[in-house]
């Protein structure tokens, strides 16, 4: 249920907004869709991947490093971000950008200080997947 409610409620909220949101249908809209739905599949995986070391506030409690996070290390901000300017481009306001744009400083200040918390419990063992990673 963590996984299967978000993903269709995504797809449901997304499909609606394509078909039914302001804004005009044209190329826009559909990398809109695609952006939307690549961030959207993003979050989800990276949820799923997580497992039961997710948490809101920063926790140390597994060093997860397969799947997505073998790549990059806050795959959630950056699918995040990807879903949002998705967002913007399907409703055709370009403004709605500057969420987003907000949002980056934000999602970097708490990727530090996960980065902390998770280099204090796993010292060189998270060095050393920082190194071979992504933000």
């Amino acid at each position: 249920m963590r996984v299967w409610l978000p993903l269709v409620g995504g797809l449901w909220g997304l499909g609606w907004i394509f078909q039914s949101g302001p804004g005009p249908h044209g190329l826009a809209r559909l990398i809109g869709l695609l952006l939307g739905l690549i961030g959207l599949a993003g979050v989800i995986l990276s949820r799923y991947t997580l497992g039961r070391s997710f948490s809101v506030a920063p926790r140390a409690i597994a060093l997860v490093t397969s799947g997505i996070y073998s790549r990059i290390r806050n795959p959630i901000y950056v699918s995040g971000v990807i879903f949002l300017v998705g967002l913007a481009l399907i409703v055709g306001r370009p403004v709605l950008l500057i969420v987003p744009l907000v949002l980056i400083p934000v999602q970097i200040i708490r990727a530090r200080r996960e980065a902390a918390v998770l280099e204090a419990k796993f010292g060189d063992a998270y060095r050393e997947y920082r190194k071979r990673t992504w933000f």
